[in-house]
């Protein structure tokens, strides 16, 4: 298919990127820095450009002409969770960028939506569980998906929502849990700060959240939203212990340096059922 996909440049997008290339589909990868994209491996495969969706100047018919699929991963201001500009400005930006590619003709649109949907609900969470957000980046991706079911309703097309929730590996944010704790690996500090280690998250590394992602855009039938998750609650302690014994360290943990976070809950992670019924795969390690 031809796929359009924004935030290219990006953590997921640099990942998903490369999948939809190996699984044969041509790719319109846009960024806004080109210097980025110049460092991509896949650069000279796709057709790469470099623009602003929330820019006043942006040209989204032309982007989208002979676009089958827009995959939407750009959200500017992460992972600066609460901060209002995820609602004073990103919401209604992206719901702009999204409505101007259907209405061009685009008949299928995926959208990376977030765990922080869920707020501060505990336990298994799955994608019939009502979304609580508690926090301004969890109230705007979950409003911009109720503004998209309601244009459904003028404007027909596929809308795929799928839920990330904690995603590690290649090119992750570098103030991240595992980034943070390879760069202390690597300048030899005796010690790496951190909580007390005992919330249970949901992990999943990035190069099989992208094939999910790229399985999903594939299923063209569904609609609706789904989890991209491992299903399997991890403490954060366990696996940063993991990550220390792979790096075959002896740094020390400082556990309970910092307070739990007051955004999220102490144990939570995704049902991967829906996703397994559409993927066929049955295990996400």
């Amino acid at each position: 298919m031809n796929v359009l996909v924004t935030g290219a440049t990006g953590f997921v997008g640099r990942h998903l990127v490369a999948a939809l290339l190996a699984r044969g589909h041509r790719v319109r990868a846009l960024a806004r820095d080109a210097s980025k994209a110049a460092d991509m491996p896949w650069i000279d495969d796709v057709e790469f450009i470099a623009a602003d969706i929330h820019g006043p100047h942006a040209t989204v018919a032309t982007w989208v002409e002979g676009i089958d699929v827009l995959l939407h991963l750009a959200w500017p201001g992460l992972p600066n969770y609460r901060a209002l500009f995820h609602f004073e400005h990103n919401l209604m930006a992206d719901y702009a960028f999204i409505k101007q590619a259907v209405v061009a003709g685009v008949p299928q649109v995926l959208v990376t939506g977030t765990c922080f949907e869920y707020g501060m609900q505990s336990g298994p969470l799955d994608e019939r569980c009502e979304p609580r957000p508690a926090n301004p980046y969890g109230v705007a991706k979950n409003t911009l998906r109720v503004f998209l079911e309601a244009l459904q309703g003028e404007h027909p097309f596929t809308l795929q929502w799928a839920r990330l929730f904690y995603l590690h590996g290649s090119g992750q944010n570098p103030n991240s849990l595992l980034a943070a704790l390879d760069r202390a690996i690597d300048a030899g500090d005796p010690s790496f700060p951190m909580s007390g280690g005992e919330q249970l998250r949901d992990y999943l590394a990035i190069e099989v959240a992208a094939r999910h992602l790229a399985q999903l855009m594939e299923y063209r039938q569904f609609s609706g939203v789904i989890n991209c998750c491992s299903g399997k609650p991890v403490s954060v302690r366990a696996l940063v212990e993991q990550r220390v014994r792979e790096r075959h360290s002896d740094i020390t943990l400082n556990l309970g340096h910092y307070p739990y976070s007051s955004h999220e809950p102490m144990a939570f992670w995704g049902s991967t059922e829906r996703l397994r019924d559409l993927t066929g795969e049955r295990d996400d390690t």
